[in-house]
């Protein structure tokens, strides 16, 4: 009886211990930190033409990119490349990308300052305000300030920010959104729907001017 008590003991202590990951916890996958040396050479060489060295674009119709949220702009990028969102030009583009070099990018130029911009047109600036803050309540149009913030800085992974962007930009995606040319987002769709064209040339104008 002892012989089989030694013999079960050395046994018992030969056995490794099971780790709790071996027992069914997993270890947690590490995320990958994004590289910036990268990101600032593939923005250099695929968008600084278009969306400025730093990201501010200097052409109204192409929008700042500099100080975007990253998880919008990888996002934005992804659907790009699968043709969620339509554009050919754009999607030649992030054809050429990787799904690293999306987030190299976008955490590259979410960290520049972008340019703030200014409202031009005081007679509609007014409006804009109004229906940015306070929407339009018997059209149940939502107050763009809701989801975008009073200072138009957005909200992280969720709304992108709008304060400074170019008024021409702005109009362009409302209008999209509006007469079902961009399709990549149902809310605002819905939003867009019930806003004429001077409500959107009074809501981009104001936005412009947000800091």
């Amino acid at each position: 009886m002892k012989l089989f008590a030694t013999y079960f003991l050395a046994a018992l202590l030969a056995v490794p211990a099971v780790s709790s990951h071996a027992a069914g916890e997993a270890a947690p996958a590490k995320v990958a930190k994004p590289d910036l040396v990268n990101g600032e050479a593939k923005f250099s060489a695929v968008c600084a033409a278009c969306h400025g060295a730093d990201g501010n674009s200097g052409t109204p119709v192409n929008p700042k990119l500099a100080q975007q949220h990253p998880e919008y702009l990888v996002k934005q990028l992804k659907e790009f490349k699968s043709g969620v969102r339509k554009n050919p030009i754009m999607q030649g583009f992030a054809s050429q990308l990787s799904d690293a070099d999306m987030k190299d990018i976008s955490f590259w130029v979410a960290a520049k300052k972008i340019k703030p911009g200014f409202a031009k047109e005081k007679d509609l600036v007014v409006l804009g305000e109004r229906i940015y803050r306070g929407g339009v309540s018997d059209r149940q149009i939502a107050a763009c300030a809701g989801c975008h913030n009073p200072t138009g800085a957005g909200n992280p992974a969720q709304y992108p920010r709008l304060g400074g962007q170019h008024a021409d930009y702005t109009a362009a995606q409302l209008t999209g959104f509006r007469d079902g040319v961009r399709q990549n987002n149902l809310q605002m769709t819905q939003v867009a729907a019930k806003l004429n064209d001077r409500e959107i040339r009074a809501l981009a104008d104001y936005i412009a001017g947000l800091r």
